[in-house]
């Protein structure tokens, strides 16, 4: 019986798609790798949107070198965003991998793993298009009680910074009838939260031609009985119509949060990067948001440095950030990708330069944070108790969740423990930057269908593998889809 591990990089798409990886190893008889012991085999999910993606996968090929020369049957696949980008060059630079394999054929690594045993030698696949639609393919959830639900793949849009498109392809939209079928087949196994998911989220329905497709998806969910909170990333912008706003608003289990990427303030530099609003629009539909939803948590993606972007241009990013007030933001310096147009622009900004401003963005985003934090001392909060978050201070065993607006707190409980899946009411006591504290014990404690799952799932009575969707919930802390 052979041992399996799967090392995710980037995205919740990725993180859905290890998922599946991971069901359709266990499907064809692999078991997982205890923690802390070697795999029989290695699969790299890689990400491509960073520059020091590259550096990042050979420097782990190279660290597993020793490991495959010492057993020769040990077996190494790269698969993901990088996988479809480099292709050959990844069995030239790293001979001793024996699978590549790329975005649109995940489905294929159980075979390619057995042709490169049996014929010896290094097997490389990659499709240029989906060849099958990854929710459909058996997957090994990460969580009993969040799920991701995908509803598109791949982009329409031409950013000039983003390599996403050429390596994930045109949208394509999953049936609204798939994805509430598998939303119910979720939710019948014990799953309260999921989060819907898309490089381009809110453009939903344009390969079926209905522009208020997003909408209705978002409507349906609140008529799924047992489906406590719904999420969505990532969307854009130039696609957030008024009707989603409504929908939110109206449709009780869809949470009072938004992540809408922003990518700068400057609207000469949106031009460059051919984001199709401006400042004014991006910041119309943020109070919009917090007119029907005025406790929404609003976070965002910045990008520090994009060619040519002066310091007025900087400035501007600044202005929006303060405007927007931000629960989060999550800020990138710009680094260049082959094959974008941005790569090849003029006016590449120093380095020292985008360190510094990168550095100036991050003071002011985190003391908005914190001040937007500090504001909610006092209140209660309804928390989903999270798994795998960690306790901020063992000595005062707190646990942690996430409230309704995906802000993550820091709990302690009373004299009832709740489980993962379960959701309890705490009063915040205490506000830190990227996270709140309550140091009152909880006294209410709903103990849940997904809470029971996440205990029979924890003491081995069910396996959890199936057809439907990914689960772990949305953390804030994860790189976010290109949008």
């Amino acid at each position: 019986m052979r041992t399996y591990e799967v090392r995710t990089y980037g995205c919740q798409m990725n993180v859905h798609d290890s998922e599946r990886l991971s069901g359709l190893l266990e499907d064809a008889g692999y078991v997982r790798a205890a923690k802390g012991d070697d795999a029989d085999v290695v699969v790299f999910n890689t990400c491509a949107v960073r520059e020091n993606a590259d550096n990042r996968l050979y420097g782990n090929l190279g660290h597993l070198k020793p490991f495959k020369d010492a057993n020769p049957d040990m077996q190494i696949a790269v698969g993901g965003c990088m996988a479809q980008k480099d292709k050959g060059e990844i069995i030239r630079r790293a001979p001793w991998v024996d699978v590549v394999f790329g975005t649109h054929n995940i489905g294929s690594l159980p075979v390619l793993l057995e042709r490169a045993r049996v014929n010896a030698e290094a097997q490389v696949e990659i499709l240029d298009s989906l060849e099958t639609f990854p929710s459909t393919l058996p997957t090994r959830r990460e969580s009993a009680y969040a799920a991701w639900v995908a509803i598109s793949v791949g982009c329409n849009n031409t950013c000039t910074f983003c390599i996403v498109p050429s390596l994930r392809g045109k949208e394509k939209d999953r049936r609204p009838g798939d994805v509430l079928a598998e939303i119910q087949a979720l939710v019948a196994e014990g799953v309260m939260e999921v989060t819907l998911l898309g490089q381009n989220v809110n453009a939903y329905g344009v390969e079926f031609g209905d522009r208020q497709a997003f909408a209705k998806l978002l409507r349906s969910c609140g008529d799924i009985d047992g489906l406590e909170r719904v999420r969505f990333t990532s969307p854009h912008p130039a696609d957030f119509t008024d009707d989603v706003i409504t929908a939110m608003a109206e449709t009780h289990n869809v949470m009072p949060s938004l992540h809408m990427p922003l990518q700068s303030g400057s609207d000469r530099i949106l031009r460059e990067m051919r984001r199709s609003y401006r400042s004014e629009r991006y910041l119309g539909i943020i109070d919009r948001v917090r007119d029907a939803m005025p406790h929404a948590a609003i976070t965002t993606d910045i990008i520090i440095g994009f060619p040519g972007e002066t310091e007025e241009d900087f400035q501007g990013t600044i202005d929006v950030a303060k405007a927007a007030r931000f629960a989060s933001a999550f800020t990138f310096q710009y680094s260049p990708r082959p094959g974008t147009p941005a790569a090849t622009m003029a006016d590449q900004v120093p380095a020292d330069v985008v360190a510094d401003r990168y550095k100036r963005l991050s003071a002011v985003v985190e003391q908005i944070a914190w001040d937007e934090n500090k504001a909610l001392i006092g209140t209660s909060v309804e928390l989903l108790v999270a798994e795998g978050e960690g306790r901020k201070d063992e000595a005062t065993e707190r646990l942690s969740g996430r409230a309704r607006d995906n802000r993550l707190v820091h709990f302690t409980p009373g004299d009832e423990l709740p489980r993962p899946g379960d959701v309890v009411i705490a009063e915040v006591t205490y506000a830190a930057p990227h996270h709140l504290v309550s140091d009152i014990p909880v006294t209410t404690v709903r103990r849940t269908r997904s809470g029971d799952a996440w205990e029979a799932r924890a003491s081995g009575e069910t396996e959890h593998t199936h057809g439907g969707s990914t689960g772990a919930p949305v953390l804030l802390g994860l790189p976010t889809l290109r949008g």
